[in-house]
């Protein structure tokens, strides 16, 4: 059973989704204003749905205040339909986007295909825990990534990386020197079904970079190739 989280002020579409979800086998937290959001998310829930037109604090603000706490998926859901407004969910950290209004079944199937990514991924994170401890662990000059963990540290003090930017920095980690294209990265860690576009691997890969940076001014680990993608810095070995 998965526990997924509503922020939305219209009451109608929340109840209509907690049944859904509930029927499924679901356990719903519902709140109808971004500050209650908040509250709720500390309980670390599996998914969280967030309206971005709400009074009060907007789901772009709720967005920011919980996205390095909660590690979850985060569905925006909106009447927006701009391509800058998007591109601003998927930077904030959000895993999806979905247009008022929407087909119920189409609704609902999103929500079990970013359940699934975040079970394939604790299942990998488990494969991970068969290995010794010395084989969980990559280390580059300054930075240690636990992989059975799914964290990152520098020099012994965690970077707080959300799920998305902890799976690119794993994937390029994994693969030093390998040049990955923004579409490569977008399609293998948000998957082909995804709504969205490689865009927001560009948005991500700044927001490491910044922590990163914070953690170790004097490291580059990500280096950009022009034209392509983005590669692992061999020479942080």
């Amino acid at each position: 059973m998965s526990t997924i989280l509503i922020v939305d002020d219209e009451r109608d579409m929340v109840e209509l989704l907690s049944d859904e979800l509930t029927a499924k086998g679901h356990r719903v937290l519902a709140a109808y204003d971004g500050e209650r959001g908040i509250e709720l998310a500390r309980s670390q829930p599996d998914l969280v749905i967030l309206d971005i037109m709400m009074p009060g604090r907007d789901g772009f603000d709720v967005c920011r205040a919980i996205r390095d706490t909660v590690t979850c998926p985060i569905l925006f859901v909106s009447a927006r339909q701009s391509e800058n407004d998007r591109v601003k969910g998927f930077s904030l950290g959000g895993d999806d986007y979905i247009v008022k209004p929407f087909g119920l079944r189409e609704f609902l199937a999103r929500i079990e295909a970013n359940l699934r990514r975040e079970e394939r991924a604790r299942q990998r994170a488990g494969a991970g825990g068969e290995q010794s401890g010395a084989e969980t662990r990559l280390r580059f000059r300054h930075l240690q990534l636990d992989l059975k963990g799914m964290a990152v540290a520098v020099r012994g003090e965690p970077v707080p990386l959300t799920r998305r930017e902890y799976e690119i920095v794993e994937l390029l980690a994994l693969h030093p020197g390998q040049v990955f294209s923004r579409e490569q990265m977008y399609e293998r860690i948000w998957g082909w079904d995804a709504e969205g576009d490689s865009s927001t691997v560009v948005e991500h890969i700044k927001k490491i970079r910044a922590k990163l940076a914070a953690a170790d001014p004097s490291g580059e680990y990500i280096q950009t190739v022009w034209g392509i993608g983005y590669k692992w810095n061999k020479g942080q070995l």
